[in-house]
């Protein structure tokens, strides 16, 4: 029988009285889908047989890599290393939001003031080496990603975190610096990993040595830093596991990577691979095409979800002095024509963003509601007026609207900020100086989505200096944040609170490597932010959320870009079984890797 302990006014944890007593997981509300006993996620086919193998495509901007160590600032690790290797203390499920079960934890308790959260470990918990999963090894996990030598984005993530405390052999307590209910499914996502990966050297110069981890697979081979092959675990501790049951069934999966994406599809439609996530409108409709198409062997299908959006956007530098007035960051939105985009590019497939955590309970509409009101009236004079009307969404050109009238409205907004026509055609500020913009990327298929708006920037004067880098280079500019404009899209997120304190908060504005790619410095954003982590209650964090993402829409801080409610998908069907239920919330490729298995 599920029993709700309610632990003071906002906290809530989930006992099972069990074998061994173990807990049942944590809901940041207090309500769960999966009572205490469940046998098996329901988005899983539990008898799934083990064996094959799966080899799919990264969608990610890797052209290769040249460490195995996912948690450090320099160099690029291959893609899903992260997810398929390392092992967390709470695992979620894909169609429920902000609930999670015991994983590598058997047992969560929540203090009474919410100050802390206490998690005893599973006592079949094993690294790959064999070696038991200690609360020192969670200890140490926690503090090495919260160090220096760590990505700072970690440190971001666990900002509220006072740090890791080992009760005993196999319990440990994080103590948290004020109220927030998220905090417990945070310091829940920790990836752990052994106190004896890398011999006892500085974490960042643990490179290409192997994780000592838990997780259900390990590294088999690695091809020129190019191809990499992880191998299932036979004796994968939670292989039985509720929260694994049915789950990470091929023998081998491999990860295939290449430069570009013509090369990508013409691999696949060769054989090359199995698996293929489409983000190319036009490819699509028009280039998956030829003979194991006609044959059937390969199908293109599109696959619901109803994951948040994240945030896709053309991101401003606020760092550099153009940006820091907010009529030329409006200015650039007007010159931006989505619609013509969406009909001519896009066939018509996307819609556009008009918020920065679209697709979740927390993203603004129209007229802000009292409780919203109540937390921005004190701020009235240091936010942009629209704050208080109807949420300021992104300039359109559908009837009777047009490029050609937002182009003159930019004209005068920049003029107002001091940018003027000069004689040579360029705009210049008052010393002379032209308006140009930098902008970085790595994939050679944005080019193509980014002509329009430049088409537009250029009848304004402004000129666009388009950087391509090899990945590793790319990724070495935006942690400096050497840019000034760079398309950025995150993973989305279900339970928001941390992730846009890093993205937005003050505090990392100046950290390099953060995720604060904007540098916005904003008072009224840090206030918002600190109200929705610390939201005593469900509402309170909806009109907080609400709140912060109708400032954050004024500030115009990015031009937002698109999305859509499904992925397309195409898969060899003589190769694969797929599960009867597709989850909610998932992403394509970890959903594939961790629930398809092989045809005999």
């Amino acid at each position: 029988m599920r029993c709700l302990l309610r632990l003071g006014l906002v906290w809530a944890a989930i006992w099972l009285a069990g074998p061994a007593g173990a807990a049942h997981g944590y809901s940041q509300w207090g309500t769960f889908k999966y009572g205490p006993g469940f046998a098996h996620f329901e988005w899983v086919a539990p008898q799934a047989p083990k064996g094959g193998d799966m080899v799919l495509v990264s969608h990610f901007r890797v052209s290769n890599f040249d460490k195995f160590n996912p948690f450090t600032l320099k160099g690029t690790f291959p893609p899903y290393l992260d997810v398929l290797a390392f092992d967390t203390l709470l695992a979620s499920s894909s169609d429920e939001q902000g609930t999670a079960y015991g994983l590598l934890a058997e047992d969560v308790v929540v203090a009474p003031d919410g100050r802390s959260a206490t998690f005893r470990l599973n006592r079949l918990a094993r690294f790959r080496n064999g070696d038991p999963v200690l609360a020192a090894d969670v200890k140490h996990s926690f503090d090495a990603l919260v160090s220096p030598l760590a990505l700072p984005g970690w440190k971001a993530l666990f900002e509220d975190v006072r740090g890791a405390t080992v009760v005993d052999e196999r319990t440990v307590r994080f103590d948290f610096k004020r109220l927030n209910r998220e905090l417990p499914l945070t310091v829940g996502s920790l990836p752990v990993f052994s106190r004896k990966w890398g011999g006892g050297k500085p974490f960042d110069q643990i490179i290409m040595e192997e994780p000592i981890s838990s997780g259900p697979y390990r590294i088999g081979s690695a091809q020129n830093g190019k191809d990499l092959v992880f191998l299932r675990n036979a004796d994968y501790w939670a292989r039985d596991l509720n929260v694994r049951k049915g789950m990470y069934n091929f023998d081998r999966i491999t990860v295939k990577i290449y430069k570009d994406n013509t090369a990508r599809l013409e691999g696949f439609k060769a054989g090359e691979f199995d698996f293929l996530q489409e983000f190319v409108s036009r490819d699509w409709v028009r280039a998956y095409k030829g003979r194991k198409f006609e044959s059937g062997e390969l199908v293109q299908r599109r696959f619901e979800h109803k994951l948040p959006h994240g945030i896709y956007s053309q991101v401003f530098n606020l760092r550099r002095p153009k940006f820091q007035d907010i009529r030329v960051r409006k200015a650039l939105n007007y010159a931006f024509d989505y619609e013509w985009m969406n009909r001519q590019l896009f066939y018509g497939s996307y819609v556009r963003l008009q918020s920065y955590i679209s697709g979740t309970e927390y993203a603004a509409s129209g007229m802000p509601g009292p409780q919203e009101s109540a937390l921005l009236e004190p701020f009235r004079g240091q936010l942009p007026a629209e704050v208080f009307g109807p949420l300021v969404t992104p300039p359109r050109t559908d009837p009777p609207a047009n490029l050609r009238d937002n182009l003159r409205q930019a004209r005068d907004l920049l003029a107002e900020a001091g940018w003027k026509l000069a004689a040579d055609g360029r705009l210049r500020n008052a010393a002379g100086e032209p308006f140009v913009i930098e902008y970085v990327d790595s994939q050679e298929g944005s080019l193509r989505t980014l002509e329009p708006w430049v088409r537009a920037l250029r009848k304004l004067g402004i000129g666009f200096d388009y950087r391509q880098f090899d990945y590793s280079v790319y990724q070495e500019r935006l942690q400096k944040f050497q840019f000034d404009v760079v398309g950025v899209q995150t993973t989305p997120e279900l339970n928001p609170g941390n992730s846009l304190l890093a993205m937005f908060g003050s505090d990392s504005a100046a950290r390099e490597g953060s995720n604060n790619l904007w540098g916005i410095r904003n008072p009224v954003v840090d206030h918002l932010l600190g109200r929705l982590q610390g939201a005593s209650t469900h509402a309170e964090a909806m009109a907080s959320g609400r709140a912060l993402d109708r400032v954050l829409m004024a500030l115009w801080i990015s031009v937002p870009q698109w999305t859509n409610n499904n992925y397309r998908i195409a898969y060899n069907q003589t190769r694969f079984h797929l599960p009867p239920v597709v989850p909610a919330y998932y992403q394509a490729e970890e959903w594939a890797m961790a629930t398809w298995w092989a045809r005999r």
